[in-house]
């Protein structure tokens, strides 16, 4: 790797970083590329070297959360009871991480909008996370691990829900709220089979 090489990649890295920090506090319509640059330590000129425009650094910095919050290991794990434990441990994750927490929290609530840059983003991941968590409950009541009567499709969007729930109680109040252990009742509940 070359100086000039290496160093435009550690300040490509601080923009991504300050640029979560900022969208994490004040969302992306509360915040200004004039604002991220400063807290980089860059100039705002210095910024759009790297990102010409803010939806450019969004979509950078949205790609860190999937890489942070291991999305594409999730959706690499077959549908099923491995995929529940997983999302357990993704949950015991975000609680080490509350960063990326508030980014994909404060963002997912502006996304509500068709007009928000990153609407499409949290479109597709929604879609493909109550797919994935229906795939695995009714691959679990294949295995009869599932509680008589209880419907996959639905358990798998109450997955989704309760998870993204919890984790917006947890941020109001980390001392109240154990998001690992709530969830983990959930599925207890549901499930006929021990997680561990």
């Amino acid at each position: 790797m070359t100086g000039g090489y290496l160093k435009g990649r550690i300040r490509r890295e601080d923009i991504i970083a300050a640029a979560v920090a900022v969208y994490a506090e004040a969302g992306y319509h509360g915040s200004s590329l004039r604002e991220i640059a400063k807290r980089a330590g860059i100039t705002h000129a210095g910024l759009l070297y790297y990102f010409p425009t803010k939806e450019a650094l969004l979509a950078a910095v949205l790609e860190r959360r999937d890489a942070e919050n291991v999305e594409r290991e999730r959706l690499a794990i077959p549908p099923g009871l491995d995929f529940l434990r997983h999302m357990l441990a993704l949950a015991a994750h975000n609680v080490r991480h509350r960063g990326m927490v508030d980014l994909y929290s404060r963002l997912a609530a502006e996304a509500v909008a068709p007009s928000h840059p990153a609407h499409d983003y949290f479109a597709r991941h929604y879609a493909v996370a109550r797919e994935h968590a229906e795939l695995s409950f009714r691959a679990v009541a294949e295995a009869g691990g599932l509680r008589a009567g209880v419907d996959p499709a639905q358990a798998g969007l109450c997955f989704v829900a309760l998870m993204d729930g919890l984790q917006v109680q947890w941020l109001t109040g980390p001392e109240r709220v154990d998001l690992v252990a709530a969830m983990r009742f959930y599925l207890e509940g549901v499930l006929t089979v021990p997680l561990e």
